[in-house]
């Protein structure tokens, strides 16, 4: 990895160590200020469309500046978010601040971060160890979310600590980007080179929009909640059992580095995520608050191995000038539809039950893998290409 690519792990690190606090934080915080389970899921719905719409707005700006001044001027947002945070505790302002900061409310970052880092990441690493780098990428951030959610256990109550921490760590993510070296992608090598992947990424784009759909029924934020309510979890249990899970998913890509060498990106990615929502539906059919935990922690043991699969397969499937757009436009889609099923989501569990979320998400997500399946298993991936061609 180059310089460049260290200085995105560091910011990485900053950010989802926050993250991994303030995912947990989030419900519980905005409950113990009156909101029931329907205005929580509109809140997350309203921080995933803010995270949409910068993923969407940052494409062009990114191709003609290049991705460190973009990165910058998101992590001053994030900054302006705390400073949000810090000066009132009025619920919607929380939801507010969640927005600007672009929260991610599940265990795993989407929107314009992810978007502009995995493009950074790819192109300081070698076709051949494309996977292994993102799956250290992807490692990083779980990590620090971990540590991010024992942080809650350990600090208790003291939220305007753990505001003050999200401060400092959108300014030590201004300090890394501002470190790098710009890079503005050839507008001559981006109109020189037909474009032949859209109808590729488009059909991806669908088809992760689906994932997402899915997902937004399950987040994290919203699962703490479950267990929250369902049985009278505090808060410092919860920071623990995802610290686990995020440990966790920090060895399912481990697992995929390792494995996908052997099986082939496609079936690393494909088959760890079908059982791992098998897990997820159990989960819900847990009768006691142990074995819910333990079937939680073994879909996570499994559930982000096709995380760096799937970032490795896109970035190899397009053109490098095609990848600012690529990666946007399957980021937008995954956090547009993601958006959609929070609302949802708090009015099932008011109305129909709290387990239901889980059969929905894991449902549907099982549903996607089979149509993946159909979709990418003739695609070909050369790694000492830059496109991948349909057999």
């Amino acid at each position: 990895m180059t310089r460049d690519a260290r200085l995105v792990l560091v910011a990485k690190t900053a950010r989802t160590f926050c993250y991994g606090f303030l995912g947990v934080l989030f419900p519980v915080y905005l409950a113990e200020r009156g909101m029931d389970a329907r205005q929580i899921g509109v809140a997350v719905t309203l921080t995933l469309l803010a995270s949409a719409a910068m993923t969407f707005g940052i494409r062009r700006p990114a191709e003609r500046y290049g991705p460190r001044q973009v990165l910058l001027a998101q992590a001053g947002l994030i900054v302006a978010s705390a400073l949000l945070l810090l000066a009132s505790d009025h619920p919607w302002l929380v939801v507010a601040a969640a927005m600007i900061g672009n929260l991610a409310v599940g265990t795993g970052e989407t929107g314009p971060f992810l978007t502009l880092e995995q493009i950074a990441v790819t192109r300081a690493s070698p076709r051949a160890e494309l996977t292994t780098a993102l799956s250290l990428y992807n490692l990083v951030g779980y990590a620090a979310s971990a540590i991010g959610a024992a942080a809650v256990a350990r600090a208790g109550a003291s939220t305007r600590f753990l505001f003050m921490v999200f401060l400092v760590g959108g300014l030590v993510q201004i300090a890394a980007y501002a470190l790098m070296h710009p890079d503005v992608p050839s507008a001559g090598a981006r109109r020189a080179v037909a474009v032949s992947s859209r109808p590729l990424i488009r059909r991806l784009a669908t088809l992760f929009a689906l994932d997402s759909l899915a997902g937004g029924f399950v987040l994290q934020s919203l699962v703490a909640y479950w267990f929250y309510t369902r049985f009278g979890m505090s808060l410092a249990a919860l920071g623990w059992i995802f610290f686990g899970t995020q440990v966790l998913s920090g060895l399912s890509l481990l697992l995929a580095a390792r494995l996908a060498p052997r099986l082939g990106l496609v079936n690393t990615m494909v088959f760890s995520h079908l059982i791992s929502n098998v897990l997820l539906i159990a989960v819900a059919l847990a009768p006691s608050a142990w074995l819910a935990v333990i079937l939680l922690l073994a879909r996570h043991l499994l559930s982000q191995m096709d995380v760096p699969t799937r970032q490795s397969f896109l970035m190899l499937a397009v053109q490098d000038h095609e990848r600012e757009g690529a990666a946007s436009l399957t980021n937008v889609s995954r956090t547009l539809a993601q958006s959609v099923s929070p609302a949802l989501t708090g009015w099932v569990m008011t109305s129909v039950s709290l387990a239901a979320p889980f059969f929905l998400g894991g449902g549907l997500k099982i549903v996607y893998d089979l149509m993946l399946y159909a979709t990418i298993r003739k695609v070909e991936v050369e790694a000492g290409a830059s496109r991948a061609t349909a057999a």
